[in-house]
């Protein structure tokens, strides 16, 4: 699910919507249905899911439905990619549960190898029973949105590969740095005084600086070093830490690249926090998909964790990050309260 909210794309076609949507999702999507969603004359929010089964086409129709009747979006387009066979039934299915959610129709489209068809044209003019040519490398549409630098990779595999743990030389270096993190950590709590606060103050402080001195450095467009990474990641693992960075995560860029890099080349016991601090950043930057694939990663590893699931249910339920604006803020009793956030970008 992808909010849209960045540079806006002149869409004044079917094939322009089609050049449009990789840039929505992230990636060109295959074998998906995807719903585009608008509120009034503008793209609010787009919403793929894979093509379903035959035998359960309803329960992800009324899904989609309720993710974009909850955008508070007027209209949308349905567009299926795949076979006939698999688009017909599956787009049929989110026509009727987009209508029945009261959301305007606009298009239904099918398309399949370099071809698009209409299921609501029946003009032969402009939609001849065997499609018209598709081709979004040559759209005004594409260029805009290279030149305002967005970016569509070619598919979800390569998404995943984005946020996929480093191997090789850069793995065996992050396993030497993360032991002699860990040694270093055994020495700061082992010079605890024995009145340090149940929560453990000298590690949150070590936490604190952690946190701060890698923010810094992405100022600066520094990457950390092993050492700082291995320390950085070990600490996260101690939730007062983890919600102190939480607390400075937003949608920019710096926070993207900050939490991709850590989360990458994290050991696997220790991805959970960086995980979620990614995918909350790309949340609020309106990349949906890179936020899935983050928690995705964060699960496989760790399903039980709290935070992966709550923000996991967010995505699902396709709540718009301006909801949640200013969020999340902690008191001392541990509740989670909004507070006023910058806006991002």
């Amino acid at each position: 699910m992808t909010s849209t909210d960045h540079p806006r794309l002149a869409v004044r076609s079917p094939a322009d919507l089609l050049a449009a949507v990789p840039y929505l999702l992230g990636f060109h999507p295959a074998d998906s249905v995807v719903v585009v969603a608008l509120r009034g004359r503008r793209i609010i929010f787009a919403a793929r899911a894979d093509l379903p089964d035959a035998a359960d086409l309803a329960g992800p129709a009324r899904h989609l439905a309720g993710v974009v009747r909850r955008q508070r979006a007027d209209a949308a387009t349905v567009v299926g990619y795949g076979p006939p066979e698999r688009v017909t039934p599956a787009v049929d299915a989110v026509r009727a549960a987009l209508t029945g959610a009261g959301i305007v129709l606009l298009d239904a489209l099918r398309v399949t190898g370099d071809r698009w068809w209409s299921y609501v044209c029946t003009e032969s003019g402009c939609c001849p029973p065997q499609g018209r040519p598709y081709d979004p490398g040559a759209s005004e549409v594409t260029a805009s949105a290279v030149f305002a630098g967005q970016v569509a990779l070619p598919d979800r595999a390569a998404l995943v590969a984005q946020v996929a743990p480093v191997e090789g030389a850069a793995r065996s270096a992050m396993r030497r740095a993360t032991a002699d993190a860990e040694r270093r950590l055994s020495r700061l709590m082992g010079e605890a005084p024995g009145e340090d606060p149940p929560d453990g103050g000298r590690l949150r402080a070590a936490g604190v600086a952690a946190v701060r001195d890698a923010l810094r450095r992405l100022r600066r467009r520094e990457r950390l070093g092993d050492d700082e990474v291995a320390w950085l990641s070990l600490l996260l693992a101690h939730t007062p830490v983890r919600d102190h960075a939480w607390e400075r995560t937003d949608g920019r860029d710096r926070d993207i690249a900050l939490w991709t890099d850590v989360l990458r080349r994290a050991e696997p016991g220790l991805i959970a926090a960086p995980a979620c601090l990614l995918a909350f950043a790309a949340w609020r930057a309106g990349q949906g998909a890179l936020a899935a694939v983050a928690l995705e990663r964060a699960l496989a590893g760790h399903p039980d964790y709290s935070l992966a699931l709550l923000l996991d249910d967010l995505l699902r339920r396709g709540v718009p990050p301006s909801e949640l604006d200013g969020w999340p803020v902690f008191r001392p009793s541990g509740v989670v309260r909004p507070r006023r956030r910058r806006r991002t970008r």
